[in-house]
């Protein structure tokens, strides 16, 4: 009996993605005049519009409107015939200032120090099955897509390519929980009207798959399926509206390890939803390259107002070389958990968002919560 897991992604054209983009966007837009702002920014789309809400404190001054067109014509919707195109749909803006509430709590928490934003719990996970300590099944899920927005975007290769996309890789484990083989590739592209599905499957395995998944891994029972309801000419926020906050397992982790519930996009540092579950990542991953673990869960917890996490968790599923009790107690002395120790760790009051709102927030290496620097802090805490 096969042990399978799978993961998907969606790329930068796909709706939701859309939406992460310009919330993350104007967040970078505004930290970049005022590193001080104080940003929860949600954005919708949907045929022809895209509405722009949320709380903002801050001394800058950003034009939403083309901002958000030039983020839209990034992406690549440039035609008028996908319903959706960056000069001329509607832009609406709502943004409010936020509340004199919440600002008490961040600003001077329990002590005087900087409070988390907001209660919750955030997750960071790593494993050893990949260079980048991601899951094998996320990690070519992304790959494919990011492939697929440079053949679309640099090349000539498939000029039929539109924006929105999904991928999906499944991955059959070996007893020991090994990677072993690809057992099936879904990719679901949108493409310009009266082109054959049959050439674009034979164009995808031949420009696309080769680039991404090695052919070791493949075999001739390795199953492809593309755009296999057999038409994909109507999508982006046309086909399906988009919300910012949406593909949170896509940002993460693709269904490994768990998830807090608190989306990303749009948010400032402050928000421990955010910043504590980079945090977590980076944890996570030190662990498993200091060659503690071979796979490894942090939870870190949070109340609104109060600097300390109430809670570290640590879960290496019995791969630890010590307790996962022992390694809690370790982490709680090598890392500041801290808002404020966060922010200043990964130095987050920069704008490096956007670049986070599509092909996930993990496993690679030009992020700051992905260094491998405090490998020794905790093998000395130990």
């Amino acid at each position: 009996m096969k042990n399978l897991f799978t993961s998907e992604s969606v790329s930068e054209g796909h709706p939701d993605k859309v939406a992460d983009q310009i919330s993350d966007s104007i967040l970078d837009a505004m930290l970049e005049q005022d590193p001080d702002s104080r940003v929860a920014v949600e954005t919708l789309v949907t045929t022809g519009l895209a509405v722009i809400s949320g709380e903002v404190t801050t001394d800058a001054y950003v034009d939403v409107q083309e901002l958000t067109r030039e983020v839209i014509r990034n992406i690549g919707y440039t035609k008028n015939s996908y319903r959706f195109d960056s000069e001329s749909c509607g832009v609406l803006t709502t943004i409010h200032q936020q509340s004199p509430d919440i600002a008490q709590g961040v600003d001077e928490g329990k002590d005087k120090k900087m409070g988390a934003g907001d209660q919750g719990m955030m997750f960071g996970y790593a494993t050893n099955e990949t260079d980048t300590y991601m899951p094998m099944t996320l990690q070519y899920s992304h790959d494919l897509l990011r492939e697929l927005a440079h053949i679309r975007k640099e090349t000539a290769l498939l000029p039929y390519l539109a924006p929105d996309s999904k991928s999906q890789v499944t991955v059959e484990y070996d007893e020991e929980g090994n990677p072993k083989r690809v057992d099936t590739i879904v990719i679901s592209t949108q493409h310009d009207e009266g082109v054959d599905q049959a050439k674009i499957k034979e164009d995808l395995k031949k420009h696309l798959i080769p680039e991404v998944i090695s052919e070791e891994l493949m075999d001739a029972e390795t199953i492809f399926h593309v755009n296999p309801t057999g038409k994909f000419v109507i999508g982006g926020p046309h086909g399906d509206t988009g919300l910012t906050g949406r593909k949170i397992i896509v940002d993460t982790y693709g269904g490994r390890g768990a998830h807090g519930g608190g989306a990303f996009s749009g948010k400032d540092p402050s928000k421990v939803d955010r910043s504590a579950a980079y945090a977590s990542r980076h944890i996570a991953k030190n662990v498993v390259a200091a060659d503690l673990a071979e796979e490894c869960l942090i939870q870190l917890a949070y109340a609104i107002g109060i600097p300390e996490p109430v809670s570290i968790n640590v879960n290496t599923y019995g791969s630890g070389k010590v307790e996962d009790a022992e390694l809690a107690q370790a982490i709680k002395q090598a890392f500041d958990l801290t808002p404020a120790g966060i922010i200043s760790r990964f130095n987050l009051k920069r704008p490096i968002y956007s670049k986070t709102a599509a092909y996930g927030h993990f496993g690679r290496n030009e992020f700051p919560w992905e260094k491998l620097d405090y490998t020794d802090k905790l093998t000395n805490a130990l």
